[in-house]
């Protein structure tokens, strides 16, 4: 399947958390890396880095780059956008989806923070405008079900290599073990 990261596009100081979240979300469900556009959160960089680290990967996580600069350097290497947003094309209710995975590209998934820019819905910006459901949400949900309806459901069940911890699923109460880097 396609590689996939995402582009956060700005990001204010009340977004800390949530930019976390949408990198964690990316990392966990499926993407290869992400991007944080035309600015630097060092704080983000290392709680994604000790993420990576614990957790396994692999997973990148760039800053400062301009957003335009970052869609352009992926269209050349031959991959498409996909923009996310509540005014795109229905998830649900259109092919779109279909259309996107069609192409067998790279896909890079652009999610804003506040009102973005019109430049975005332009096809020199976006291949595709895609919403998930037509009403206000948050861009971490659309985010999530976008990964998951790409990857179909596989991206669940993804072995991170170098995993220094791994959680057992159970029934009831946590379960977290220590993978030692000894070869059994």
């Amino acid at each position: 399947m396609a590689e996939v990261v995402v582009l956060r596009w700005g990001h204010r100081l009340r977004d800390e958390r949530l930019t976390t979240h949408i990198v964690l979300t990316a990392r966990a469900l499926g993407a290869s890396g992400a991007i944080l556009s035309d600015m630097e959160d060092k704080d983000i960089k290392h709680t994604i880095e000790k993420v990576v680290e614990r957790w396994g990967g692999p997973f990148f996580f760039e800053m400062n780059i301009p957003w335009m600069k970052a869609i352009d350097k992926w269209r050349e290497k031959g991959g498409i956008v996909v923009h996310l947003t509540a005014y795109g094309e229905n998830i649900e209710t259109s092919d779109v989806l279909k259309r996107i995975k069609s192409t067998g590209k790279d896909v890079m998934v652009l999610i804003g923070s506040q009102k973005v820019p019109p430049d975005f819905f332009r096809e020199e910006v976006s291949d595709f405008n895609v919403a998930i459901g037509n009403e206000p949400h948050s861009e971490c949900s659309a985010l999530a079900i976008f990964l998951d309806r790409y990857f179909e459901g596989k991206e669940i069940s993804k072995e991170f290599k170098g995993a220094k911890v791994k959680i057992i699923p159970q029934k009831r109460g946590k379960r977290v073990v220590f993978i030692s880097d000894s070869p059994t």
